[in-house]
């Protein structure tokens, strides 16, 4: 376990920079970050060597942002200024007919949620099967949409190493994906 916290200790930095690039508040970069943290000490068992621990705390923290973002989509800011109270703010957001005068973003149909997380799960599925670094660069640049440069210094390449390592490990997915979810032939 000792082994465990010094390496979640070594990686912290790593994925505080990449939460912070995503969601663009410290604060919040921090919550998600201590939340990976927490989640893979309260199961350390779930890591199963399978990836590194870094590919693994990386899929965990893309899985929080994922579920901020989500989270997000669905609150109303409201917006209470000096001089109202919140109930006034809370009428501001119906017309006398007391419909929205802006809806909120629509929920997804359950239907749908099932078959977007079935896909999930084969991407990460076809993740997996990729050579780690490979793995981490589309990571990166794809989901995490690090930019090139970033990409480069982080991983210690050149940006002609980036290009041909994004390249195979994106046909490397499509063949995966092709395999596994266009082809029909088993969702995970």
């Amino acid at each position: 376990m000792e082994f465990l916290d010094r390496e979640l200790l070594a990686l912290r930095p790593s994925l505080l920079r990449f939460a912070r690039m995503q969601v663009h508040d410290s604060a919040l970069a921090e919550d998600l970050v201590s939340a990976t943290l927490l989640a893979i000490l309260e199961r350390p068992d779930a890591f199963r060597d399978e990836s590194s621990l870094r590919t693994y705390a990386f899929g965990i923290l893309r899985n929080k942002l994922i579920d901020d973002i989500r989270r997000r989509k669905r609150m109303v800011a409201i917006d209470v200024q000096e001089d109202e109270s919140i109930e006034d703010a809370l009428e501001a957001l119906f017309d006398q007919t007391g419909h929205w005068r802006e809806a909120p973003a629509a929920w997804i149909e359950p239907e749908q949620a099932l078959e977007n997380a079935q896909l999930v799960a084969v991407l990460d599925r076809c993740l997996q099967t990729l050579p780690q670094r490979l793995s981490h660069a589309l990571v990166m640049r794809e989901v995490l949409d690090i930019d090139t440069d970033v990409l480069c210094a982080e991983l210690h390449i050149t940006p002609n190493n980036c290009n041909v390592m994004l390249y195979r490990a994106r046909m490397l997915m499509r063949t995966c994906l092709e395999l596994h979810w266009f082809g029909g032939k088993s969702h995970v």
